[in-house]
Formats: C-alpha cells, structure tokens, sequence
C-alpha cells in the first residue's frame, strides 16, 4: 500500500496534549499511523486491527523491525471480532476508515470489489469507538468532505462530540475535499481552521510542511 496524504495529515495533526497511554489504531493497513504515533507519543500501549491479510503481515513486519517494536502490536481481526474480544478501553483511537464511495474508485473493478468488501460503515466505527474510548479519550479520525455533516450528525447519537476540525485543501482554488476531526464525550464548542496543502504541483504549503516535516526525509 502507498503511504497516503490524507494518514500522514492524521497522525500528524492528532492532538497528544492529554498525554495518552493507551492507543489503538483501526484499520490500521500497513501501520502508518501507529507507527508515526509511536515515534511522537510516551504511549505504552498501541495497539492496531486490520482485517486485510496481506496489509496485516504487512504491519507485523514493519511494527517489528521499528525501533518500538515492544509497544506496538496488531491484531489480524474485524472491528466486531476485537470489540468481543478486548476488556481496556483507550486514551486515543485513531482511524483513516477505508471508505468506499464514488469519490474513490479506482476504475480497477477487482480492486474496487475488494475495497467495499472490507470497508468500515461509520456507524459500526462510531457505536464501537463509543464503547472502547475512555471518558476523557479523544477520538480522531479523517472523513471525505462530503461525508462531514452525517458523520459528526451519527457520532452526536452515539454521545461523542466534535472538539476540533480541520478542513483540508489540495490547494486555495479547489474545494474541500478531506476533514480532520476529533471527537469525546464532551459536548463544547468546537474548533474549526483549514489547511491548503499545495502551493502550486509539488510546492507546499508552509502550514503543511511545519505539521508534516517530521516525517519525510526529503520536505
């Protein structure tokens, strides 16, 4: 799997002012956002799920030859089948879903089937980050634009509020297109800025590149 704008955005911008010791990653692919949670968090505990077998040996591989190989671990499960399975709740749940809409086809049919065969609906995301999220825990997580209004309308029946928003532009002349957001069982008001990636092709932005920086060798 590449390594995609829209995870490096997540776990860079993901808030750990409430210093979380316990994280768990959903739908984890190949281990990104663990992995870049790993390298700017104290967490003890990171814990990820990825249905996917391929993109599972994937992240166990790049989780043990990583220099936090001992606090990073994946579970090979469904969302539903860890929900059954686990006991703890966590500090901070993160989550770049894999989403099927029009929005995202490929045009290759087979990969196109096998992407809305293994992706997540928002309300089986939201009721179980609901029950796995500790009372002072923060959810967050990366929706299509489109996608902004019903999803924090679902995660608002499940008792989590939106604490920060972020609406994200390739550049100032096209519109939205991604959503950063963050959610707790708090309902206060919520923070909402934009980020414009690009400048012109290739020519970032300098908002973009001080919040990602830290994780590219060339920016």
């Amino acid at each position: 799997m590449k390594v995609g704008t829209d995870a490096v955005l997540l776990g860079a911008w993901t808030t750990l002012e409430h210093l979380p010791q316990t994280i768990l990653d959903i739908g984890t692919g190949t281990g990104l956002l663990s992995l870049m949670l790993a390298q700017r968090s104290n967490a003890e505990i990171i814990d990820a799920i990825e249905i996917d077998e391929r993109a599972y040996e994937q992240c166990v591989e790049n989780f043990e030859t990583s220099v936090w190989a001992d606090k990073l671990f994946c579970y090979h499960a469904g969302l539903d089948e860890f929900l059954d399975e686990v006991d703890q709740t966590y500090d901070l749940i993160i989550s770049n879903p894999p989403f099927y809409t029009e929005e995202v086809a490929s045009g290759n049919v087979s990969r196109d089937k096998a992407r809305q065969t293994i992706s997540l609906p928002f309300d089986e995301l939201l009721e179980s980050v609901s029950k796995l999220l500790s009372d002072d825990g923060i959810f967050s997580v990366v929706v299509p634009s489109k996608e902004e209004f019903m999803f924090v309308d679902l995660a608002k029946s499940f008792n989590l509020f939106p604490k920060r928003m972020t609406r994200v532009k390739g550049n100032n002349k096209t519109p939205v297109k991604r959503v950063l957001m963050e959610f707790g069982f708090e309902d206060k008001p919520t923070k909402i800025d934009e980020l414009v990636i690009e400048v012109e092709r290739h020519q970032y932005t300098r908002d973009y590149i001080d919040l990602t920086k830290a994780f590219y060798l060339k920016m």
